[in-house]
C-alpha cells in the first residue's frame, strides 16, 4: 500500500547516501483534475519499486493509469508537489460498507491506501507531513481512527509506521497477493 524508507531504519548507515536537503518545503493539496494520472501512475511505480524488487507485488508496483484513475476516484487523494512536480501521494478512504479487510468497515476509521514518496526525498520528512495532513482530514471528517496495511515482509514500513504511532491490530490476505499484510490503526484524538 505504501512506501517511505525512513533513514537508519536496519541499514548500515556507513554506506547510505544522504538524503538531499529541500529548498523549499512540499505543498500538499487535493489531487487537481489538471494533474496527471500518467505522471501520479509513475511516481507510484517509482515509489514502489524497491518493494517489487522484494517480490511483493503491491498494486501499486505496476498498475496501468486506469487502475490508478479508479482508485483515486473511490477517496480523497492528497498530494506533495515540489516545483510543479508530484513528488508524494496518499489516498484517504471514508469507512467502508464491505472489503476484505473487516477492520476498515469499523464504523469511525477511514483507510490510507497508495502512499508513496518519491525515492530520490524519502527519508526527508514528506511522508511524516503527508501522513500527518491524512490525520488531520480524518479527524476534520468525523472519523475517530485512521487505519492502513502494508506487506508483512516489508519491515521498514511496518517500522515506519510504528513510529507514527500506528499499531497493529490485525491482518488481511488481500485475493492475489503473494503476502499477508498487517493491519494498523492509529486512534485520533
Amino acid at each position: 500500500m505504501s512506501l517511505f524508507d525512513p533513514p537508519c531504519a536496519g541499514r548500515d548507515t556507513a554506506r547510505m547516501t544522504p538524503v538531499p536537503e529541500l529548498l523549499a518545503d512540499p505543498a500538499i493539496r487535493l489531487l487537481a483534475p489538471t494533474d496527471s494520472v500518467d505522471e501520479l501512475t509513475s511516481l507510484l511505480h517509482r515509489a514502489y519499486a524497491r518493494l517489487g524488487a522484494m517480490g511483493l507485488n503491491y498494486t501499486a508496483v505496476d498498475q496501468p493509469p486506469d487502475v490508478t484513475r479508479r482508485r483515486i476516484g473511490s477517496g480523497t487523494c492528497f498530494v506533495a508537489t515540489l516545483d510543479d512536480r508530484l513528488v508524494a501521494t496518499l489516498l484517504v478512504h471514508p469507512t467502508y460498507a464491505a472489503n476484505e479487510c473487516a477492520y476498515f468497515t469499523r464504523a469511525g476509521v477511514a483507510c490510507v491506501h497508495q502512499f508513496a514518496v518519491d525515492p530520490q526525498l524519502q527519508g526527508g520528512g514528506v511522508g511524516r507531513r503527508l501522513m500527518a495532513h491524512a490525520e488531520r482530514w480524518a479527524r476534520e471528517n468525523g472519523f475517530s481512527e485512521l487505519a492502513l496495511d502494508t506487506a508483512e515482509p516489508a519491515t521498514h514500513l511496518v517500522a515506519f509506521y510504528a513510529r507514527l504511532g500506528y499499531r497493529e491490530v490485525g491482518h488481511v490476505q488481500w485475493d492475489g497477493k503473494v503476502y499477508r499484510s498487517v493491519v494498523m490503526s492509529k486512534p485520533l484524538a
